[in-house]
C-alpha cells in the first residue's frame, strides 16, 4: 500500500434522541477503521441506511465522529480545504456558466487567476466537454452537469475528492459515459478519490479497494479480487451474488491483457474491452477466439479458453 492520506480509527457515531418520546439512540457507526493510500480509489459500498454516507461526511469534517479520529496527511491551509466534494445532485449555480460554476471555488478563495482558467479548460477536455463552456445548466444533460461538479470539485487540485453517490441519478449509458471520464481524470492527476456507492458493479469497475459497510460495521476491506474471490462474510458473499463472480472477475481485466499470439476471424475488439464484454462476444457470435486490436493494428488474439481460465476461482 503506499503512503496513507486518509486513516480511519475505530470510527463511531450514535445520534442522540436528546430524550424526545418514542425515540431512541442510533449507532449509525460503529469502531470502523481503515487507511486509504495516495492516488487510491476506495469504494464505499453498502445497502442504503448502513452508515456509509455518514462516514463520508466524518471523513470530510462535515460531521463529527462520537469515537475514534480521522487522521488526514494533507490538511492544507486555512483558505484551501484538503477535500472536493461531488454529491448525487451537481447543484450547480443556474445563473452561471459551466466554466464559471467550475471556476466558482477560485471566486470563493479571492484568487482567481488565468492560469485556474487554463487548468480547468483542461479539465473540461478531459471531461468530454469541450463546446460546452458558456452552456448553463439549464442547457445540459443530467451526466454533464454531474461532470461539470466533479471539474468544479478536482479545479483546485484537492488531493482528496470525495463522492457521495455522484452517478445515482444518471440512466445506466449515461452512468457508465460518467465513470469512464472520472476514471481519465483520476488518472491524469493520480487524485485519492473515496465514493460512496450501493452498485457493486460500480464498486468493483471504479475502486481498486473496497470497503464493504453494513448496519454500521466494516465488514471486509480488500482488493476488488478478493473481494470476490475471498468473501469475509455471507453479507459479502450474498452481495456479489455466487452466480456472477465469474463474470464480476472478468470485469476487472482488459482483453488486451489475455491477449496470445495467433489468427481469429471475424469483427475485431479493442484491447480496452472488458474481458467480460469479450466473453460475451465469443458467446453471441459463436466464436473461439476474437482479434485484437490496439492503435490501429491487430496484435493478436483472445480465447474463449483463456476467457474461461480467467473466470475461474483464483489458487
Amino acid at each position: 500500500m503506499s503512503e496513507s492520506v486518509v486513516r480511519v480509527k475505530n470510527v463511531g457515531r450514535t445520534f442522540v434522541s436528546g430524550g424526545k418520546k418514542d425515540m431512541k439512540d442510533f449507532t449509525a457507526l460503529e469502531k470502523v477503521s481503515f487507511e486509504v493510500g495516495r492516488g487510491e480509489f476506495v469504494s464505499l459500498l453498502g445497502p442504503s441506511g448502513c452508515g456509509k454516507s455518514t462516514l463520508l461526511k466524518i471523513i470530510s469534517g462535515l460531521l463529527p465522529a462520537t469515537s475514534g479520529s480521522v487522521e488526514i496527511a494533507e490538511q492544507g491551509s486555512e483558505r484551501i480545504p484538503p477535500f472536493g466534494f461531488v454529491f448525487q445532485d451537481s447543484v450547480l449555480l443556474p445563473w452561471r456558466t459551466a466554466l464559471d460554476n467550475a471556476l466558482f471555488p477560485f471566486e470563493i478563495m479571492g484568487n482567481r487567476e488565468k492560469s485556474d482558467e487554463k487548468h480547468v479548460r483542461e479539465l473540461f477536455s478531459l471531461a468530454k466537454l469541450v463546446g460546452f463552456e458558456e452552456s448553463y445548466p439549464r442547457q445540459l444533460s443530467g451526466g454533464m452537469k454531474q461532470r461539470v461538479s466533479i471539474v468544479r470539485a478536482l479545479s483546485y487540485n484537492p488531493p482528496i475528492l470525495l463522492m457521495d453517490e455522484p452517478f445515482g441519478a444518471l440512466d445506466p449509458i449515461i452512468r457508465a459515459k460518467a465513470q469512464e471520464d472520472l476514471v481519465a481524470i483520476q488518472r491524469r492527476f493520480g487524485t485519492t478519490i473515496v465514493l460512496v456507492t450501493h452498485d457493486m458493479d460500480e464498486a468493483i469497475r471504479l475502486g481498486n479497494m473496497i470497503a464493504v459497510i453494513d448496519d454500521g460495521k466494516l465488514l471486509q476491506y480488500a482488493t476488488p479480487e478478493d473481494i470476490i474471490a475471498k468473501p469475509a462474510t455471507p453479507f459479502v458473499e450474498a452481495l456479489i451474488g455466487a452466480g456472477d463472480r465469474p463474470f464480476r472477475l472478468l470485469s476487472l481485466t482488459r482483453a488486451g491483457e489475455l491477449v496470445e499470439p495467433g489468427d481469429a476471424s471475424g469483427p475485431a475488439i479493442p484491447a480496452e474491452t472488458s474481458a467480460r464484454d469479450a466473453y460475451a462476444e465469443c458467446l453471441w457470435s459463436g466464436r473461439d477466439a476474437l482479434p485484437v486490436v490496439q492503435g490501429g493494428d491487430v496484435v493478436g488474439r483472445v480465447t474463449l479458453r483463456a476467457l474461461a481460465r480467467r473466470a475461474a476461482r483464483p489458487a
